[in-house]
């Protein structure tokens, strides 16, 4: 590891130690399940997986929120913020340059009474911190993405489905797109659900193979019958939550194109409300609103756990990662919670990003 580099996340996490926040520790080896149940089997083309005789499968920790998370609700106190600096290990793709092991530095607070204040520290904080480095800064909501979706006059079935995919664009898109009646059924699903249709007994319309029980069996079919049947989401609702993907401008004029899209979608609103309040606590932080670049997608293939703010820092012209990212896991805390939840906000940086665009390699 570079010794610059560790130098550089020494300073940075003894300014978050500064900020009040407590120095924490996370194991390197992970268990599996606990990611597996979080990420599902995704998490594999991503993180290096070993077996332990004792403890099953194990993971290199691919991050240390996870973790922090963990201990929290174990036991800490409220409100709470933690800092940490580490190792985290992530595959990377065939030919890829970026490293697979690297350090993190973060900074996560837990706070149940005022969560618009802690996003506005946590990104006040970072700006103040990686001031003067060239970087170009970025926000955005996944809880407005969330709220657009669980508002649209449709079937839960398919509500539940855009969810599951909300962080997979190009499946997204398909679903919505078939939702709306404007793209087919898989060939299968349409040749089957015909078959049915025609009267044909579910014993020869899908014959039982594998594993599945007959009233598995049964059970999906008759979903499968009873979505086809679901009236398509209407084209103007489709056209408009696509749009609203789509925004990306300075926070203020963003919010202006929004509320104008939640004309068609008032569910909209309440998020938006939200929204504008974040921006006028930023404001009391000093951050300078009017030039913040605001992105509605931003974070969707990326961050998966977080629900709500979401934000970055990025070196413009540089064929790097981000330098830094973060943003709000609310939902996160309540599955490793077992059933308690407290809103939470954290972000991490990657000090040797800031020791090379300084040269100090």
């Amino acid at each position: 590891m570079n010794a610059a580099a560790r130098a550089e996340g020494q300073r940075l996490l003894g300014a978050f130690q500064a900020w009040g926040a407590t120095p924490v520790e996370a194991d390197v080896l992970q268990p599996a399940e606990t990611l597996l149940d979080l990420y599902g089997e995704d998490i594999r083309a991503r993180a290096y997986v070993t077996q332990d005789p004792l403890q099953g499968e194990m993971m290199l920790r691919p991050d240390f929120t996870v973790p922090v998370v963990q201990a929290h609700m174990a036991g800490g106190a409220e409100p709470a913020r933690y800092c940490y600096l580490g190792e985290v290990f992530r595959k990377q793709e065939g030919g890829a340059a970026r490293a697979s092991e690297y350090l993190q530095v973060g900074y996560e607070v837990f706070d149940r009474e005022q969560p618009l204040r802690a996003d506005a520290e946590v990104f006040a904080l970072f700006s103040r911190m990686l001031a003067g480095r060239g970087l170009r800064a970025a926000i955005g909501d996944i809880g407005l993405l969330i709220a657009a979706v669980r508002g649209m006059p449709t079937s839960e079935t398919r509500r539940a489905a855009l969810m599951r995919h909300l962080w997979r664009p190009a499946r997204f898109r398909a679903l919505l797109e078939r939702y709306a009646g404007r793209a087919p059924l898989p060939k299968g699903r349409a040749a089957l659900l015909e078959r049915l249709a025609a009267g044909d007994a579910i014993e020869s319309a899908a014959p039982q193979i594998g594993l599945r029980t007959r009233a598995e069996i049964e059970t999906r079919l008759i979903r499968l019958a009873e979505d086809a049947a679901t009236p398509a989401i209407p084209a103007d609702l489709v056209d408009g939550l696509e749009t609203l993907m789509g925004v990306a401008d300075k926070a203020p004029v963003a919010l202006a194109q929004m509320r104008d899209l939640a004309r068609a979608m008032p569910w909209l609103t309440p998020a938006l409300d939200l929204f504008e309040q974040r921006l006028a606590v930023l404001d009391a932080h000093f951050v300078d609103v009017a030039s913040l670049d605001f992105e509605a997608s931003y974070g969707r293939t990326t961050l998966e756990y977080y629900d709500g703010f979401v934000f970055g820092f990025y070196a413009e012209g540089r064929d790097l990662p981000p330098v830094a990212s973060g943003g709000r896991y609310d939902a996160l805390t309540a599955v490793l919670g077992q059933g308690r939840s407290i809103p939470a906000v954290g972000g991490v940086i990657r000090p040797a990003l800031l020791v090379e665009l300084e040269g100090r390699a």
